[in-house]
């Protein structure tokens, strides 16, 4: 049986990053995870830092926020903290979605008893799945609430996608794709998008009841959808991301979904229909493969446009929300990639420039840390 929806502040929101541990030697991914986690669990930590399903990453929490100044401010303050520590074993830390040349075969499962049983269940995959996302919530006042943001956001998931692609290279080459680890999650049978209802009550007691019956499922951790409801927290979760190459993006990206639910819950727009996910799965490949270069078709006008433009028109009508959340500068800061291009274009860059990939990496790692 499903948990209640907790009632949580609307608008509140929290950032999870996953990232990568790379050896410092040969800028391969290093099973170190419990060596920091040990190191960490030394001293006080902003936010909180927990184990993934591999030895080579780790997921750091933020504090729930209101505002994205102080989202921002912490989210700097544990990057330092975990710089300071990973100096201290030798290691380095980055963004980025896919590392662009480990090796599944080589991963380490992290000893912990979740993790165990998602690797018997999926085998390779379980390996396979060592990706690095950010996942954003955000507080809703109700269940309702919580559903009607979740499948209003359909028409707006290309542009997470986009604006965060930053897994062009997999297994030692560009997969021509901006974000290939979205391919890795769409492998698993519980991905995709959450069934359409308005209603919580509709979800819990039948929906989620008749998925309980089957034993295929015990807890909304399984599944893997692009958007789900939270429960435990009152909160809906954004899982599309990849991880950015900087925690500044991190901040950015939470930011401006922050002022896009405020938007959704003013209800002018018109209200989420089962009709819009005829267009979904097209325009989640077109944010994939082309990134902001990609198209976008809108799911209720059928009009298809350049999803740059979308993403700029859009971000110029969340300005009055930005203004009243203290979040311009994160609207101005995706703007800028829009304009520039984003974490894909730049590892691309660094590989054509360095001449390897081990040189892309020991970029990534220094833009982690603020120093380019």
């Amino acid at each position: 049986m499903l948990e209640p929806f907790a009632q949580s502040e609307p608008l509140t929101f929290g950032v999870e990053l996953e990232l990568q541990l790379v050896s410092l030697s040969d800028f391969d991914l290093n099973a170190s995870s419990p060596d920091l986690l040990h190191l960490l669990a030394r001293k006080p930590f902003p936010g909180n830092v927990t184990p993934e399903i591999t030895e080579s990453m780790i997921e750091i929490n933020s504090s729930v926020h209101s505002r994205y100044g102080p989202l921002l401010e912490e989210l700097l303050e544990i990057r330092d903290t975990l710089v300071t520590a990973a100096d201290q074993l030798n290691i380095g830390l980055a963004g980025g979605g896919t590392h662009p040349f480990q090796h599944w075969p080589e991963r380490r499962i992290f000893p912990k008893q979740r993790f165990q049983e998602l690797s018997s269940l999926y085998g390779y995959l379980a390996k396979q799945f060592t990706v690095f996302g950010q996942h954003v919530h955000i507080g809703c006042a109700s269940g309702d609430d919580a559903m009607f943001l979740l499948h209003s956001l359909n028409r707006y998931i290309p542009h997470f996608i986009a604006l965060s692609a930053s897994s062009p290279f997999v297994q030692g080459h560009d997969s021509l794709f901006d974000s290939a680890r979205l391919n890795s999650v769409f492998a698993f049978p519980m991905s995709g998008r959450a069934p359409f209802t308005l209603s919580w009550d509709d979800f819990a007691n039948v929906y989620f009841a008749k998925m309980e019956a089957t034993g295929i499922i015990k807890s909304m951790k399984d599944f893997y959808w692009d958007v789900r409801p939270k429960p435990e927290y009152g909160t809906i979760e954004l899982r599309v991301c990849d991880t950015p190459l900087t925690v500044e993006r991190a901040a950015a990206l939470a930011g401006y979904l922050q002022a896009l639910c405020r938007h959704l819950l003013e209800r002018r727009e018109a209200a989420p229909a089962e009709d819009d996910y005829l267009v979904y799965n097209f325009n989640r490949f077109q944010a994939c493969r082309f990134g902001l270069d990609g198209a976008i078709t809108h799911p209720k006008a059928y009009e298809t446009m350049s999803l740059r433009e979308d993403i700029l028109t859009t971000l110029r009508k969340m300005e009055p929300h930005g203004e009243a959340l203290g979040s311009m500068d994160a609207l101005r800061h995706l703007a800028q990639v829009v304009r520039e291009g984003g974490d894909a274009t730049y590892l691309r860059r660094e590989f054509e420039e360095q001449g390897s990939a081990e040189g892309m990496v020991d970029a990534a790692i220094r833009r982690f840390r603020g120093h380019t």
